[in-house]
């Protein structure tokens, strides 16, 4: 496993979903290469502070760009 093939599977390792062998060499890699360390450690610390947090409303501008913006990729991908 690489930096790359860490970074693609850091939300099956963190929620579990990866099999034995792909785990095992996550790990692997996570024993020799501090920067993926430090991106899962900081990944799994976010989720475990936000995931027991209240959502907090977003300030109407951004509720109406975020909307629009939104709207426009759908209307480019529509046939």
């Amino acid at each position: 496993m690489n930096c790359r093939g860490v970074i693609r599977e850091i939300s099956n390792y963190l929620d579990g979903e990866l099999d034995s062998s792909a785990r095992a060499d996550l790990e692997r890699h996570l024993e020799h290469c501090e920067d993926c360390r430090l991106v899962v450690d900081t990944t799994k610390k976010t989720i475990q502070i936000f995931c027991n947090s209240e959502p907090v409303a977003l300030p109407s501008d951004v509720r109406a760009r975020l909307h629009e913006a939104l709207e426009k990729r759908l209307r480019r991908r529509a046939p």
